[in-house]
């Protein structure tokens, strides 16, 4: 014992009703019986979907520009602004007669974005200077294995017939942001070269 203190402890006789334990069930089931005729806060996901905010960060999404050629570049900068390092490119030259199908001479001929490995902070959306992935509102499917949670250029490129709205993404704010921070990263970049 570490103090000199020491606790009175008193056996009281418990009452008839006490020792049936009746109050305390039917306590417990009046509470039980509450929580049955309440409002069930589960949505039945296959069949019911819960709407979701339009700041929501889900699926990732490679867009096309309008004329259906894709717009990432492969410069590397969402693998390097991913905290989590789940961005991984690899870039190729545009060949003659590919010109519809990538925007610019150089682009991602492998683009893998690791799901697991994905915190979607948006981080990659932020720093991509041609505008070519944002993160939309669809829920990233289930699987059952990990190698199906890497994601390649056929899950992540849009399709041309149908196209992924993310207007409600691309606000006066962040195209704001983007052209700042993009004439801040050219004034560095100029400085360092000096």
């Amino acid at each position: 014992m570490l103090t000199n203190r020491s606790k009175v402890v008193s056996k009281k006789e418990m009452s008839l009703s006490e020792r049936l334990y009746l109050p305390a069930i039917a306590s417990g089931l009046s509470i039980t019986f509450k929580h049955i005729f309440k409002k069930v806060p589960t949505i039945r996901y296959p069949e019911q979907k819960r709407e979701i905010a339009s700041v929501y960060r889900g699926q990732h999404v490679l867009k096309r520009d309008e004329n259906g050629a894709e717009r990432c570049t492969a410069c590397g900068l969402c693998a390097v602004a991913c905290p989590a390092e789940a961005i991984t490119m690899d870039a190729a030259e545009r060949k003659k007669g590919e010109e519809g199908l990538y925007r610019e001479e150089k682009y991602a001929s492998v683009y893998e974005i690791n799901m697991l490995r994905c915190i979607f902070c948006g981080l990659c959306e932020e720093a991509c200077p041609k505008e070519a992935i944002f993160l939309t509102n669809r829920i990233v499917d289930t699987e059952y294995g990990r190698n199906s949670f890497i994601y390649g250029k056929d899950k992540l490129v849009e399709k041309i017939d149908a196209r992924i709205d993310v207007s409600e993404r691309q606000t006066e704010k962040t195209i704001e942001f983007k052209k700042i921070s993009l004439a801040i990263i050219i004034c560095l970049l100029l400085k360092l070269r000096i």
